[in-house]
């Protein structure tokens, strides 16, 4: 478990398109076998120290004649942002993903002084 000082406690949140390769034919949407992206997200400003970073799908738009896998996770996250890696494979056809993130952990005070 995680504990942060009250007085420390920063939450940054975010939204983010992920792809949309229904528009150009990319691979998310004619692809078939294992495909995965990863995407940048830098926070509005740095953490003391890593946070607890949380990924969801806000929207996505799929193929419905085959089944429907997704995966999308939070990886390699610092002070200063993560990655969001999202993966589909076998038949699955995505159009288009958006996804919305938060981040919670230690952020400066500047209240607190290191004497």
């Amino acid at each position: 478990m995680k504990r942060i000082r009250p007085h420390m406690l920063g939450v940054d949140r975010g939204s983010k398109v992920l792809f949309s390769d229904f528009e150009h034919d990319g691979e998310m949407w004619t692809g078939s076998g294992p495909r995965k992206l990863r995407t940048a997200i830098r926070f509005s400003e740095p953490f003391v120290t890593p946070p607890t970073v949380t990924v969801s799908m806000s929207m996505w738009d799929i193929a419905g004649e085959s089944n429907q896998r997704a995966d999308i996770l939070a990886e390699n996250v610092t002070e200063n942002g993560f990655e969001i890696l999202f993966r589909t494979w076998g038949d699955t056809r995505v159009a288009r993903v958006r996804a919305d993130w938060l981040a919670i952990g230690e952020a400066s005070n500047d209240d607190i002084w290191d004497v």
